[in-house]
């Protein structure tokens, strides 16, 4: 009877948050946008978690070489190929077909809560910038982030915390929430992992836009790593500096 009581106890949480973002957002659609390198494995577990009241799904497809794509399409997701690689060129390509007013970002992976959409959404509402960032600090759990990816993400954290005299604690997280004019506003230039910091400078810069972060829980990736680590962490230190005093 009490794991009765507590399935239920969620259920209507859920359709409760699901009213709440209905209402909030009634007259503005939502896209959720999905940059996808031979995420197979994770993909579909997803997608199937994306909230009902999601008005879009673009997956984009990065040149992958097994069924990402197939398996996107199977779950219903508006599937966009992009064939030169790259995490900056893939959101570029998403983020010129998505049609909706709102857009919330993250990765194919599994490693991101699909959940937090209508956590996010909702502090987007309220806290009166047009822009959102979901910071995976503090980690919860140890097993999210080996040793090497956590201090570099603290390093370039730090890093543009003091280049942009803003405080930013997760620099390379993957789930963000902007408005649509705020993308409007924005000159994007990365294409490829420094697209993330990317993304936040601009909002930081642009006080038409406002940035603020709240946390998430994090959990490992299913599938294969694409990150390299001191090859990417280097480029994308190097490239903070370039967008701050070469903007």
């Amino acid at each position: 009877m009490r794991n009765r009581c507590h399935r239920q106890t969620c259920l209507d949480t859920e359709t409760e948050s699901i009213v709440l973002i209905l209402l909030v957002f009634k007259g503005r659609t939502i896209s959720v946008i999905i940059p996808c390198l031979n995420e197979e494995e994770a993909i579909g577990a997803v997608l199937e978690r994306v909230p009902s009241y999601v008005d879009e799904v673009v997956v984009v497809d990065n040149n992958s070489s097994d069924r990402t794509a197939e398996v996107a399409r199977g779950h219903g997701a508006k599937v966009v190929r992009e064939d030169l690689r790259g995490y900056g060129r893939a959101y570029k390509k998403g983020l010129g077909v998505a049609t909706s007013d709102i857009v919330v970002t993250l990765d194919g992976d599994h490693s991101y809560p699909v959940d937090a959409i209508s956590y996010l959404v909702e502090a987007y509402d309220h806290l009166g910038v047009n822009f959102v960032s979901a910071s995976r600090f503090p980690q919860v759990s140890s097993m999210a982030m080996d040793f090497k990816h956590l201090v570099g993400n603290m390093v370039l954290s730090f890093v543009m915390s003091i280049l942009f005299l803003h405080r930013v604690r997760d620099s390379q997280s993957g789930m963000w929430v902007l408005s649509r004019r705020a993308l409007e506003k924005m000159k994007l230039e990365s294409n490829g992992m420094a697209f993330s910091e990317e993304i936040k400078a601009e909002a930081i810069l642009n006080k038409a836009i406002g940035f603020r972060e709240i946390p998430i829980l994090y959990s490992s990736r299913i599938g294969r790593e694409k990150l390299l680590p001191w090859q990417d962490g280097w480029a994308n230190l190097v490239f903070l500096f370039k967008k701050r005093f070469f903007r």
